[in-house]
C-alpha cells in the first residue's frame, strides 16, 4: 500500500488554468490577479482591508512594524510555534517575549500575561496554532487595558472560526488590529507559498501596500495605468515582499474550494475524536466558542512513550506522522535573543519552567495525517498503525 502523508494540497485543474491564463497575459507580478485575490479575501474573512504578499513571515514582519514595533521593544508572544513567530519580532529589533501555552488548546494563556507585562511591551502577538482560534476575547481585553495592539498570527487560521458575544465570525476579520495568513503547502489553502494581511484600519493597509514593495511611492498598476509620465519615490526603507499574479489566480481558485476543504477537514477530525478514545492519547479540544479548521489533529502521547520512537514506527507502517510543534526557546539562532515570562526563573534553552507546558506539547506530542482527500479506509489504517504502536 502506498503510504500516507500527514499532509497533502488539494489541487487541480482549475488552479493550473488560472496559472496559465496568467502566465499568457504578460502581466505576472502584483497586478490585476493580487487585487482580486485582495479583494475577495477580504470579503470571504469579513475584514476592510486586504494586502497579500510573498509568505506569512513578511506579513508578520510588516504587520509588527506598522503598530510600532522597533529596537529595543519587546512582545508579548509564545515559544509554542513555528520560529517565523518570534523571527518576526526579532527583524524588528525587538524581543520576544515567551508565555506559556494552554495545554488543551496549545494557545497562548491569558492568566500569564499580566504577570510577563512591562512597560516595554509594545504589542501582543498571539498564534492561532494549529488553527484552533486563541482565546481572543480575554487577550483583547487585556491589550486594550495597556494600550497595546494585537497581532494575530493566523497562519494556520484561514477558515477557523470564533463567536465573541454575536455568534460566529471568521478568523481574519481582524478581533485584533491586524491578522496574518500562510498559504505555503502545509496550510489548509495554499499558493505554493505566500501570506495575507488583514486590518479594518486604512492607515495599517496603507503602510502595507508602502512595505511589501520597496516603500515606492505608487503601485506598479498607477503606474501602468496612467496616461501620463510618473516618477515614484522612496520615501522610508521597504522590502520586496510582493505576491506574484500567478500564485493570487491559484489562491482565487483555492478560495472557492476553502469552504468545502473546511467541511471535510472538520468530518475527519470528528471521526479522529471518535476513533481515538481509549487509547490513553490526550486528544485536541476545541472549546465551544471557536471553530477550528483542524489545519493539524496533534494528540499528546501517554507519559513514558517516547516520542521518536512512535514515530519512526508508524513511518515503519507507511503512515507519516510530526512531532509536536516547535518551541523557539529550545533554537538559539546566533545573535539572537529572548526571555520568558518570568524573566529570572533561572532557565536554560532547553529546559524553562515557566514554558514546562510548551515543552511537554513539544516533547509528546504527535501529528497525525489529515487532508481533504483523505478517504475513511486511510484514516483507518492510521488508528490501526496507532493502536498497534501503542499496544492497544
Amino acid at each position: 500500500m502506498s503510504d500516507i502523508p500527514v499532509a497533502l494540497p488539494l489541487l487541480g485543474r482549475e488552479e493550473a488554468e488560472a496559472a496559465g491564463r496568467v502566465i499568457l497575459s504578460g502581466w505576472v507580478t502584483q497586478g490585476p490577479e493580487v487585487a482580486a485575490f485582495e479583494t475577495e479575501f477580504a470579503d470571504y474573512v469579513g475584514a476592510a482591508h486586504a494586502k497579500a504578499v510573498s509568505n506569512c513571515t513578511s506579513a508578520l514582519h510588516m504587520a509588527l512594524l506598522a503598530v510600532g514595533v522597533g529596537p529595543g521593544d519587546e512582545v508579548l508572544t509564545v515559544s509554542h510555534s513555528f520560529i517565523a513567530t518570534a523571527n518576526s519580532v526579532r527583524y524588528c529589533g525587538a524581543m520576544p517575549v515567551f508565555v506559556d501555552v494552554d495545554l488543551h488548546t496549545f494557545n497562548m494563556d491569558p492568566a500569564l500575561l499580566e504577570t510577563a507585562w512591562t512597560p516595554r511591551i509594545k504589542a501582543v502577538l498571539c498564534v492561532h496554532q494549529l488553527g484552533m482560534p486563541c482565546d481572543m476575547r480575554r487577550i483583547v481585553a487585556f491589550a486594550r487595558s495597556k494600550g497595546l495592539p494585537v497581532v494575530e498570527d493566523a497562519a494556520c487560521a484561514i477558515g477557523s472560526e470564533i463567536d465573541l458575544g454575536n455568534g460566529f465570525e471568521r478568523i481574519g476579520r481582524p478581533h485584533g488590529d491586524i491578522a496574518c495568513f500562510s498559504f505555503h503547502p502545509r496550510k489548509v489553502i495554499t499558493t505554493g507559498d505566500g501570506g495575507m494581511l488583514t486590518t479594518n484600519n486604512s492607515e495599517y493597509d496603507r503602510r502595507f501596500a508602502l512595505l511589501r514593495q520597496h516603500g515606492m511611492s505608487v503601485s506598479d498598476r498607477e503606474r501602468h495605468g496612467s496616461s501620463k509620465v510618473i516618477f515614484e519615490s522612496y520615501p522610508e526603507l521597504g522590502y520586496n515582499y510582493r505576491m506574484t499574479d500567478i500564485q493570487a489566480a491559484v489562491g482565487r481558485e483555492q478560495l472557492r474550494r476553502l469552504p468545502g476543504i473546511v467541511a471535510r477537514r472538520r468530518e475527519l477530525a470528528q471521526r479522529y475524536l471518535r476513533e481515538l478514545t481509549g487509547l490513553g492519547l490526550a486528544l485536541p479540544h476545541e472549546p465551544a466558542w471557536c471553530r477550528s479548521n483542524w489545519q493539524s489533529f496533534c494528540v499528546r502521547l501517554p507519559e513514558g512513550r517516547d516520542q521518536r520512537q512512535v514515530l519512526q514506527a508508524l513511518l515503519d507502517m507507511g503512515v507519516s506522522s510530526r512531532r509536536g510543534v516547535m518551541c523557539a526557546h529550545r533554537e538559539q539562532p546566533k545573535g539572537s535573543a529572548w526571555t520568558c515570562s518570568q524573566r529570572s526563573c533561572g532557565c536554560v534553552e532547553t529546559n524553562c519552567a515557566s514554558l514546562a507546558r510548551s515543552e511537554q506539547i513539544q516533547d509528546t506530542g504527535l501529528i497525525l495525517p489529515l487532508y481533504p482527500q483523505m478517504t475513511e479506509a486511510d484514516q483507518d489504517r492510521v488508528v490501526l498503525a496507532l493502536r498497534r504502536v501503542l499496544g492497544a
